[in-house]
């Protein structure tokens, strides 16, 4: 019966919310997010922010601190898939860009290289905003295209389509590099 109480999705909203608040990343139920610094940082706003009244001042300055950083990660993230689908990795671009406590770094040796290819593409590239501060996660990321012997042509890739301005001045997608 449609009226019925036994109904399992009647909470399913209410499970879509909870699940939107205490997800840091993308990834519903993702249980890391205590894992790494800047996950920390979110985590202890998030909580900070549940425990001030609602019509406070700095309620609604944290709640907008929180919603602005999840955008900027929403924002980056959604800029390596697009590199990472224009490099051919349509179906494998969510689980190369997935990490979890359980990641591991394929090969110890690729650890300097995928350092120095991240640190290249902070400053030499827009594919992270000025004021990100370089996440552990796009390690794994890296290291992942390594082994995948996709980490350079990633990086030019990168450098195309987020070419590095001089700061204040802004791209817009039809100043962008045709892909």
């Amino acid at each position: 019966p449609l009226c019925s109480n036994n109904n399992p999705y009647a909470s399913f909203g209410a499970t879509l919310a909870r699940d939107e608040e205490q997800n840091l990343w993308s990834t519903p139920h993702d249980m890391t997010h205590t894992e790494a610094d800047d996950d920390r940082v979110l985590y202890n706003m998030i909580v900070v922010r549940n425990q001030l009244d609602k019509d406070s001042e700095e309620w609604q300055k944290l709640n907008y601190d929180i919603y602005t950083l999840r955008q900027t990660r929403k924002e980056v993230r959604s800029r390596w898939k697009h590199i990472l689908e224009d490099l051919g990795f349509q179906k494998e671009a969510d689980s190369l860009l997935s990490v979890t406590k359980l990641s591991i770094i394929s090969d110890s040796q690729n650890m300097g290289k995928a350092r120095d290819i991240l640190l290249k593409l902070s400053e030499e590239t827009n594919i992270f905003p000025t004021s990100w501060e370089l996440s552990e996660r796009y390690l794994f990321v890296v290291d992942r295209l390594i082994a995948l012997d996709a980490a350079d042509e990633f990086f030019k890739m990168a450098s195309v389509v987020y070419p590095k301005r001089p700061s204040g001045e802004r791209v817009d997608d039809s100043q962008k590099a045709p892909q």
